[in-house]
């Protein structure tokens, strides 16, 4: 119980959030607090969004050769009314990446841009997405670095409250030392036992989110290089990352099994 300090635990808190509303803005302590919740929850981009993807990706790809790009332009102008969309509710809710690749399709579409300066478009994109999405971690990390320093605060607090009691008992005065040093050790422990581990995983997923864009990206890029449906999701493939990456079997048979 002597842990139990809820004057150390407010001074600290209070300063951490207080630092935290100032130190970025709205929408990125917005992202900041929806990532910190996925990653406690465990979520991660798995083998199964990825075969999503590419079945997506297939069935457009597939359509444009088929029918001709014009028949995309029902499908990427309105998503969420797209039968082939549709399917796909997991993907719909990453509005981002939808929108990264929706955007791309019509420059496709409008056509007049060389495949190289197609690829060189969405690797711009990526950088701008990737940006975004490591704010929240950055953040997060500069918070956990100030908790050590708030804990060195309030435990001087604590011991400017104990100096005016010097002339106490000797068991007073030990309870309003030991209550100070609380928040040393609460600010270190909050700092490299939580905070700082909780922006690690976030700086982790932010790299894990953007490997999904690099899919798209390379499907894409070798349609416009003129590579059929199949080929174009396996150079999307071939771009995930080992640990969540299919075989090519596996792939071929999701992506033509009929939904």
């Amino acid at each position: 119980m002597v842990l139990v300090q809820p004057a150390e635990f407010i001074i600290i808190g209070g300063a951490a959030l207080g630092a935290l509303l100032a130190s970025a803005p709205k929408n990125v302590l917005q992202r900041m607090w929806a990532k910190s919740i996925g990653a406690l929850k465990g979520e991660t981009v798995t083998k199964a969004t990825y075969l999503s993807v590419l079945k997506l990706l297939y069935e457009l790809l597939y359509m444009a050769q088929k029918e001709g790009l014009i028949a995309l332009e029902k499908h990427i102008e309105t998503p969420a009314e797209s039968p082939i969309f549709s399917k796909y509710a997991d993907i719909l809710t990453h509005k981002t990446l939808i929108a990264f690749m929706t955007d791309t399709f019509r420059m496709v579409i409008i056509g007049g841009i060389a495949s190289h300066d197609l690829e060189s478009l969405m690797e711009g994109d990526i950088d701008t997405h990737h940006n975004d999405m490591k704010k929240p971690s950055i953040v997060l990390a500069k918070i956990g670095d100030t908790l050590p320093g708030l804990g060195i605060v309030a435990a001087v607090l604590g011991i400017v409250i104990t100096m005016q009691a010097i002339d106490g008992p000797a068991g007073e005065i030990g309870k309003k030392v030991a209550a100070a040093l609380v928040g040393t050790f609460l600010g270190i422990f909050l700092c490299y036992g939580f905070v700082q581990p909780l922006a690690s995983n976030l700086d982790i997923a932010s790299e894990t989110e953007i490997q999904v864009f690099e899919a798209v990206k390379a499907a894409i890029a070798a349609f416009a290089r003129g590579f059929s449906p199949l080929v174009c999701v396996e150079f999307a493939r071939r771009s995930i990352p080992s640990e969540t990456r299919p075989e090519f079997s596996e792939m071929e048979s999701h992506v033509k099994e009929k939904s």
